[in-house]
């Protein structure tokens, strides 16, 4: 892997811990649902598809 995709996922890592900070969680953290799941569900959900994606994406193409 060269540097440049190593320093993709480092990105997506501190991006990750920017997003599980409990600062934004607590944004999320009420009692709406959202197709019969609470809002803060959906979140941490939505994040860990999204990183998987993304990080099969770059392992995938980059793949050297």
């Amino acid at each position: 892997m060269k540097k440049r995709h190593i320093q993709k996922m480092i990105l997506l890592s501190i991006l990750l811990l920017a997003a599980f900070n409990m600062p934004l969680v607590w944004l999320f953290n009420s009692s709406v649902s959202v197709f019969g799941l609470p809002v803060i569900y959906m979140y941490f959900f939505s994040l860990f598809f999204i990183s998987a994606v993304v990080s099969f994406v770059i392992f995938k193409r980059y793949d050297e």
